[in-house]
């Protein structure tokens, strides 16, 4: 069993980073639900990797702005892009007009839109400035934070009960393998992690990590009924817009 959970760990970051980890070479539901199950792991090597960019910004008086744009563009290539092009697509798909189907077909044309434009503008743009704003206060912990709650997002959204969308090889892999367990273990770590990481009164962290996962899994289900079920280029959006909420109200306490 703790092999298999290291197969799973291993799947995540092969997955979620441009680590090069070798995970299972069979991949069914019960491995990828493992992987997912684990994909806050991944976060936080992500979320490392985005803090000491702020680190190393701060250190050499990079401007505020320019060490977030920075930190933006580290995590895009970290990820292989795959969220950032997830975010693109799945606001072109819910900008399309038709039916599940003509949505698919949008999401899935390769190009980006001008809904998809829009998208990554506002949202990247908000997750490079809030982040400036907490290098410039000396919050690297919330940066890293914001990233590693993308991920537990991405747990949450894959949980029992959410159907794959027709002819996704991803979602058809992960959508609706996460029980309670996992949830509430990352959702319960979330929290506790945001009484050390985010400023304000105590109550503060709390409030923030629960309300972003909440609206998180609002946006998912519309998602899974304008889409006719959930892919991978939703869990992306779910993920990057995650980030984003997080360190806007994280940069709006400080």
């Amino acid at each position: 069993m703790i092999r298999a959970w290291l197969g799973g760990v291993a799947l995540a970051l092969s997955w979620l980073t441009v680590l090069p980890a070798r995970g299972p070479t069979e991949i069914d539901r019960t491995v990828a639900g493992r992987a997912i199950s684990v994909a806050p792991i991944a976060g936080a090597v992500l979320a490392a990797a985005a803090t000491a960019v702020c680190l190393i910004g701060s250190a050499v008086g990079t401007p505020p702005l320019v060490t977030g744009l920075v930190c933006v563009g580290v995590l895009a290539v970290g990820t292989r892009g795959m969220h950032v092009d997830g975010l693109s697509d799945t606001a072109d798909g819910l900008g399309c007009y038709g039916p599940p189907e003509r949505a698919r077909e949008v999401m899935h044309s390769g190009g980006a839109g001008p809904f998809g434009v829009a998208a990554l503008v506002v949202v990247l743009g908000l997750q490079a400035a809030s982040f400036g704003a907490l290098v410039d206060t000396d919050a690297w912990g919330a940066v890293g934070f914001a990233v590693f709650s993308g991920r537990v997002a991405v747990v949450v959204a894959c949980r029992r009960g959410v159907p794959a969308a027709p002819g996704s090889g991803f979602g058809s892999l992960v959508a609706g393998t996460q029980g309670v367990v996992p949830i509430t273990v990352w959702t319960v770590a979330a929290v506790a992690l945001s009484l050390v990481c985010l400023p304000g009164p105590l109550w503060a962290g709390p409030l923030v990590v629960t309300v972003v996962l909440v609206v998180s899994v609002l946006f998912a289900r519309h998602c899974v009924a304008r889409f006719g079920g959930m892919n991978g280029d939703v869990l992306g959006a779910v993920t990057e817009g995650t980030v984003s909420a997080v360190a806007v109200a994280a940069a709006a306490l400080f």
